[in-house]
């Protein structure tokens, strides 16, 4: 029979092993007293305001973290904190010139930062800083962007994770829109449970305002929250009334910008043809969702449609030779073929891709729009694998006549390589992301070209320089055309707009003029949004055309986007964000990442045995006391 003393020993192993399993929480040593989110949106450019006041409760100093999420589109342009009444303001400069601070900082054993990470719709910034004891630190970042219209709406996306319930937490977004508001919804993770009482809109004609008052115990009771309080998204969508069909300009302090979505014009009949891998790689889930997807996406397709499927490996598959018209009987054929796919060998995306040009080349109809939409999740493995040469041989396939679509499935994709192909003819490269509704994915994109209204648009302006991009393969329902420039005489009193394009069988020309002299709708404390919208709007096309040249033109365009990425403080590609801290003039440089092939976890040999995860943008970390050994200085995705 056991001892008392062996007894009692026994209890205590297993109240320390259930100790060790449920530590006692911690007492909270730093204190989020204050969290602001602040949205302006004027005129669907959205300036934000991230505001976190920050105390040290303990008796010695510590580091203090600041991080929050942004969404992948916008440019931060400013961040600064103030420590004991002094302000840091970070500083936009020059890549290379970052990276020679931050190696001169690095150099004298001071320590640097990383300030950036990539999520499926959110950007990471984060950074911290050492606060002595019973002091107060005030983080403050200001991020911009262009909301792009998808589906018919607007969506302002804001993300809330300060790590613990705060006292003073508001968020306010005001919404100014010229031509009125047509209608506002507020969804996401911040909306559901208990927190759903916490939002109040407000709507004018042209103005609408979204605040978000959580209490403390609110901020823990939502279907992602819990005790650390928010964690989520709030995500305020909206469109705006569109009674003139010749779009919407706005001009301000010499500036302008059209917004071109006209909706009383018939449809245009398209040829679609899917490309679809169904190489080895695409095994399992990845094919169970696309032929639920394609099933899908065929059920949507009108009978004045014409489609074509071709599946491929090592070997191309056509489904039929020709494309035929969507009726009933046809789709109900394809369904049966999409429902037999299965994936094995490797990857010939050259052959794939000039037997889909073939086939629209092959049944041209007067009248209609065609598109080509691949979806693959590899690099090119059979056949032509030089991915120049199948670039060229698809550019001169296609000529220009109508647009390509990528569809980049997963992180083991070249998605630069799609990238390319599609803007060198006329589309765009969308990453779909392994997750369970990558289903939904496929479709919502399919959903956003479903219905070409016009093709072949062109934008002019009578008195415009320096403007934005100006010719557009087609237009969708449910999206937006938008350009923006400088006008070349502020003296004149009215600004012409003219947009040709090819409706339904027949060209059609819009024509307006606005009176550049009328009372501007902006409020004084916005009068730079325009300027700033310009610059945004630039800056992102540069960064897209410089991607296909080479050369002269390229550094000419990088040159350009580097000059208005500097004066205007947007930290994108080319530049980074350089950030003095107090403590001996320690050193952060914060990048802009970018959309790429998803980085491997990179081991970091020092002292302190450091691992850091690193992912789509430059890397730059270093630690006080022995140098790291790194392997090379790789520019990571850039």
């Amino acid at each position: 029979m056991m001892d008392r003393a062996a007894l009692r020993l026994i209890l205590l192993s297993v109240f320390l092993i259930s100790a060790s399993l449920h530590p006692v929480k911690k007492k909270q040593d730093v204190d989020i007293y204050s969290f602001y989110i602040n949205s302006t949106v004027t005129s669907r450019y959205a300036t934000t305001v991230i505001t976190s006041r920050v105390a040290n409760t303990l008796n010695e100093s510590q580091e203090i973290q600041f991080e929050v999420k942004i969404p992948k589109t916008a440019f931060i342009s400013k961040f600064r904190m103030t420590i004991e009444g002094k302000t840091y303001d970070g500083v936009v400069k020059e890549k290379q010139e970052a990276q020679q601070q931050y190696s001169k900082a690095v150099s004298r054993g001071q320590s640097a930062g990383l300030v950036k990470s990539v999520g499926r719709t959110l950007e990471d910034f984060k950074t911290s800083v050492s606060v002595a004891a019973f002091s107060k630190v005030t983080f403050e970042l200001t991020y911009e962007e262009l909301l792009k219209r998808r589906l018919g709406k607007y969506e302002l996306l804001i993300n809330a994770q300060p790590m613990q319930p705060v006292a003073d937490f508001k968020m306010d977004v005001h919404i100014q829109e010229k031509p009125g508001i047509s209608f506002l919804e507020v969804k996401g993770d911040l909306s559901t449970g208990d927190l759903a009482n916490a939002i109040k809109t407000t709507r004018a004609d042209k103005d609408a305002w979204v605040t978000f008052y959580p209490t403390r115990d609110q901020q823990t009771k939502c279907q992602s929250c819990g005790e650390n309080g928010l964690n989520g998204d709030l995500l305020i969508t909206y469109d705006v009334e569109r009674r003139n069909p010749k779009g919407e300009v706005m001009v301000s302090n010499g500036y302008f910008v059209h917004y071109f979505a006209p909706s009383d014009v018939p449809r245009i009949p398209k040829n679609v043809v899917f490309i679809i891998d169904r190489s080895g790689s695409m095994y399992g889930r990845k094919i169970d969702q696309t032929r639920l997807a394609l099933l899908r996406i065929l059920s949507d397709l009108d009978e004045d449609d014409h489609f074509g499927l071709i599946t491929f490996d090592h070997f191309v598959d056509t489904w039929k030779r020709e494309l035929l018209k969507a009726t009933k009987q046809n789709l109900e054929n394809a369904k049966s073929f999409v429902k037999k796919i299965r994936e094995e060998g490797t990857t010939d995306i050259n052959a794939a891709v000039l037997a889909g040009v073939d086939m629209i080349n092959r049944h041209p109809r007067e009248g209609t729009a065609s598109i080509l939409i691949l979806l693959t999740d590899g690099d090119p493995t059979s056949g032509e694998t030089n991915i120049e040469r199948i670039m060229a041989n698809v550019k001169k396939a296609i000529g220009l006549k109508f647009p390509l679509y990528c569809l980049g499935f997963g992180h083991d994709v070249n998605f630069d390589f799609l990238t390319k192909m599609s803007l060198e003819n006329g589309g765009v490269a969308r990453r779909i992301y392994e997750d369970s509704d990558a289903d939904l994915q496929l479709q919502g994109f399919y959903d956003e070209v479903a219905v070409p209204l016009l093709a072949d648009i062109q934008l002019k302006y009578t008195g415009g320089t320096n403007l934005t991009k100006t010719s557009f393969t087609l237009y969708f329902n449910g999206s937006e055309i938008v350009v923006s420039g400088q006008i070349t005489d502020n003296s004149v009193e009215s600004f012409s707009t003219e947009v040709i394009a090819v409706s339904k069988g027949n060209n059609v020309t819009y024509q307006d003029t606005v009176m550049i002299k009328d009372p501007s709708d902006v409020p004084p404390e916005n009068e730079d949004f325009m300027q700033r919208l310009w610059a945004y709007l630039t800056v992102k096309q540069l960064l897209e055309r410089q991607v296909l040249l080479k050369g002269q033109e390229k550094e000419d365009e990088e040159k350009e986007a580097l000059k208005l990425s500097l004066k205007y403080q947007f930290v994108t590609p080319l530049t980074s964000m350089v950030v003095t801290k107090p403590q001996e003039d320690e050193v952060e440089v914060a990048d802009k990442p970018k959309e790429g092939k998803e980085e491997p976890e990179l081991r970091l040999s020092t002292e302190l045995s450091l691992t850091i995860h690193v992912s789509y943008s430059h890397f730059l970390f270093s630690v006080a006391g022995p140098s790291p050994t790194i392997a090379d200085d790789t520019d990571y995705g850039t």
